[in-house]
């Protein structure tokens, strides 16, 4: 038997781990007929505080070591000198360049765009506007204040996220669509540009259309799409143009997020999913909020398995959740944000019970 697939499991705040936990039931082992461990790590903002982020730095480094992980949401506190969003150690820890989010259509909800073909966002993972160093000078009371940050990207990342972009879209058979202002900015953000260009070289079978970014969030509200389309994306027009996407096929919290480290032939090595929602406390304690991106990253990590365990089960079974997911959804149970009246646990249960009747029909 091939070894099983072992995933760290990061816990986290509010309603963000509730959703975990509920999710998690889609992948237990007597359920899947598949070997599967967790190991957990407590990255709730308490745990977090106590330990000075140590537990997160703990989690990265057994996730290089499994190559899987699955992160609840967790409170970023704003305060000045306080420990922070985990979200950035992890990336680091883990040397994570690319994440992957895919907005796509949820069956039964009716989207704000016309197209009916998924939208996939593959954004820097590190670097660009997020851990620069910034500062302010000057006196506010004179108005002379200023602000300022130092943002850097490497040629590294940049080619892993060009690199992976090319690769998604040939294999949804889709095209390379947006990037950067690099009219603007020719040296700064005219880096990821030159990889996107050295990437369509490698890939002439992917129609490559590069439109400045501002351009790019226009057509995206605006053109009807004929094909899947991936975007390449800086660090900081990720996170935006992600959000954005994911709300316009009808929930942000309709879709997962897959954080990814590449190896020197770029492909993925460690991959950590996670919801792309924050920890919505309006929502704890009342069993309403949509467990769909959570159940989607179960789905994602599992497909991620097969390259550690060379199980191709896992892939399989991945697929089983997803399709249960989405059927659930089209027949109308579904959380009050895609205008239904069942619970978080409701969906759950409906989705176990489905998964549970297709792993059976698998035989």
């Amino acid at each position: 038997m091939t070894s099983p697939a072992t995933i760290v499991v990061c816990d986290g705040d509010q309603t963000g781990q509730e959703l975990l936990i509920q999710a998690l039931r889609v992948l237990d082992p007597g359920l899947l007929g598949l070997p599967i461990a967790f190991e957990h790590y407590d990255l709730s903002l308490q745990a977090r505080v106590a330990s000075n982020n140590g537990v997160v730095h703990d989690a990265a480094t057994a996730m290089k070591e499994t190559g899987l992980g699955l992160k609840a949401a967790t409170i970023t506190p704003p305060e000045r000198g306080s420990v922070g969003s985990p979200n950035r150690i992890l990336r680091e820890g883990i040397d994570g360049s690319v994440i992957v989010r895919t907005g796509r259509r949820i069956p039964g909800v009716k989207p704000v765009i016309t197209t009916s073909h998924p939208i996939v966002v593959v954004r820097m993972a590190v670097g660009d506007a997020y851990g620069a160093l910034e500062g302010r000078d000057g006196d506010a009371g004179t108005g002379s204040e200023t602000a300022w940050r130092t943002e850097r990207i490497t040629r590294d990342v940049c080619r892993s996220v060009a690199e992976y972009s090319f690769q998604a879209a040939a294999m949804i058979k889709g095209s390379v669509y947006g990037g950067p202002k690099w009219t603007v900015s020719p040296t700064y953000e005219g880096m990821l540009k030159e990889e996107m260009d050295d990437a369509a070289a490698r890939h002439p079978d992917v129609l490559y259309r590069p439109v400045l970014i501002d351009a790019a969030y226009a057509g995206l509200v605006t053109e009807d799409f004929k094909e899947a389309i991936v975007v390449p994306s800086l660090n900081r027009d990720g996170d935006c143009l992600s959000d954005l996407v994911l709300a316009l096929f009808g929930s942000i919290a309709g879709a997962e997020s897959v954080l990814m480290a590449l190896d020197d032939q770029l492909n993925p090595v460690v991959a950590m999913a996670e919801a792309p929602h924050g920890t919505a406390p309006s929502l704890e304690g009342k069993n309403v909020a949509n467990p769909m991106a959570m159940l989607l990253a179960c789905a994602a990590v599992l497909e991620h398995a097969v390259v550690r365990t060379g199980n191709a089960a896992y892939a399989e079974v991945a697929k089983i959740i997803r399709t249960a997911t989405l059927k659930t959804a089209a027949d109308g149970i579904r959380t009050f944000d895609l205008g239904g009246d069942a619970t978080m646990s409701g969906v759950v249960d409906e989705v176990v019970a489905r998964v549970a009747k297709g792993i059976a029909d698998l035989g």
